[in-house]
This record gives structure tokens, sequence and C-alpha cells, in this order.
């Protein structure tokens, strides 16, 4: 089996408003896949579909070859989930809740204890797991919270914004714990995050979400190449079958196309319009 995640015109709306638009996106096992947007793309939306905290309006996915709609325990076993919300009893301690989630799981007690021995040396907490997790900085929260979506040894790892709010330190020291889990354990990762540097650093794919769709897909040197230039959206009636002619236009540094989108990126985006609509014309592609 190629990929860990494997997505399919995966949509979700809430009454009027479509906060998923058909996206496909596939993360290859092994790897650390950036999901990348600003506030209200629908990043979250998206993560809590694919660990089936919400079901899709239309579409599927599959987790390791398990459906999202069809087989949702089998994939809740198989995964893991450190999501914004936090669900942190700050009356338990870090060892406690460590252990109530292990039990969730299934875990043995000889099995969790053993689980938490190795977790202690990766969220670097030290003897504060015995503490009450109210007394736990914004830093510390985040990791036990990460040991609790590790507890059971997930082959897949979903990571929602984990850094948001944390001071530079404690945000090194996630991006060192999220490198080591994909090194050294070979854990799939699916991260999502608004911060370019983040996703710059961890990630082997990123994928930009805006408006619900996936508008861009590339590994991060070829994204950073496309910075500074201009971005057309061209919305399609139908698919394009080639995008070639388009990506010789003088000044076109590179096309992508997602569904009917296409997103074309130029050095400057007002000189090579009219080229665009000229050529998609000649090909017989109707605008929206």
């Amino acid at each position: 089996m190629k990929y860990a995640i494997d997505a399919q015109k995966l949509t979700k709306k809430f009454k009027n408003k479509t906060a998923v638009n058909a996206i496909d996106l596939r993360v290859a096992k092994g790897s650390i896949y950036g999901f990348l947007g600003p506030n209200g793309a629908g990043k979250s939306t998206t993560v809590k579909m694919l660990v089936t905290l919400q079901t899709p309006t239309t579409g599927d996915a599959k987790i390791l070859g398990k459906s999202i709609t069809i087989n949702a325990e089998e994939v809740r076993l198989t995964i893991g989930a450190a999501l914004q919300e936090a669900s942190l009893d700050n009356m338990q301690t870090g060892r406690e809740l460590l252990q109530t989630q292990g039990s969730l799981y299934g875990l043995s007690s000889v099995e969790i204890n053993i689980r938490i021995s190795e977790l202690e040396g990766l969220i670097d907490i030290g003897e504060a797991l015995d503490d009450l997790i109210k007394t736990y900085s914004g830093g510390m929260k985040r990791r036990v919270d990460l040991a609790a979506a590790l507890i059971h040894n997930p082959s897949v790892l979903f990571l929602d914004e984990p850094t948001t709010g944390l001071d530079p330190a404690s945000r090194n020291k996630i991006w060192t714990e999220i490198k080591k889990l994909n090194i050294d354990y070979g854990m799939t990762i699916f991260l999502t995050t608004q911060y370019l540097e983040e996703a710059d650093e961890l990630a082997d794919v990123i994928g930009i979400i805006n408006n619900g769709k996936i508008v861009a897909e590339d590994s991060p040197e070829n994204l950073k190449k496309q910075i500074g230039n201009d971005v057309i959206i061209v919305e399609l009636k139908s698919v394009l079958k080639d995008t070639k002619k388009l990506e010789k236009i003088t000044g076109v540094t590179s096309v992508k196309q997602q569904d009917k989108t296409l997103s074309i990126y130029a050095k400057n985006g007002g000189a090579v319009i009219s080229e665009i609509v000229s050529i998609l014309r000649d090909m017989n592609t109707s605008i929206l």
C-alpha cells in the first residue's frame, strides 16, 4: 500500500456554507504532509473528517486502506490525533491522562507503563508527569496531549496546528519531537499549520487550502520558488486535459490543476492574463 491517506472528492457542507469542497489528496506512507492555509480555510474540518469526528457530506477517504465512512472504528484504532481543542482534565496528572488514554485503547496496565516509559523521553516533561495538568505551561500541555495521541503507537498521526500560540523555544521542541517520530518510527504525519516556515521545516509535501479547495500542492522547495509570483486562479467548467500550452507562456513559472481549478503562477500576472484566456478559448475550454 503506497498511500497512508487517500481522499477523493472529500466534501463537508454546513447549511449554506461549503467548508471543504471536493478535495483530493494523497499522503505517502512514512511521510510528513503539511496542510497549510489561513484561519477558516478548511484545515480543521478536513482533519476532523479524516479522524472520523465528522462525517463527510460527500466523498470518502481511506486511512491505510480503511474507509473513514464504512470502517470508522477500525480507522480510529490505527490513528492518533492531537487537535486544537485538547480535551485535558486539569485535575488529572499527566500520568493519569496517559493511563486513561491507554485503557481506552484496550492496553493492559503493563503495556501502558511500558509505553509511558518510552514516551517520557520523547515528550521531555520529566517529573512534571506526576503533577496536575492545571500546573502545566502551554507547551507542556501540547506535549502531554501529543503523548496521549501516541500511547497506542499509531501508524498515522494527525496534528492540528500543534504549535499555535507557543513561544519559539516550545515550538522548536515540538518540531524536534515530530521529526523524531517520523524518522525513528517511520510514522506518517498529517500536520496542519498556519505557518509556512513550520511546513517548510517539517513537511515532505505541502498542500495549500483556501476557501475549502486545495489551490497548490508541491514540495516546500518548489512552493518557495513560486512565492513572490502572482497567482491566477481560473475556475473551469470541465477538467483541462493538457496544461503544456499554458506552461509555455513567457512569464508563467508553473501551472497546477486540482480538478476544475487552475492555479497559474506568473512573474507578472497582469501581463499574461489575456494570453491565458486566449489559449483556453482556443482549446474550447469554458471559464466559469
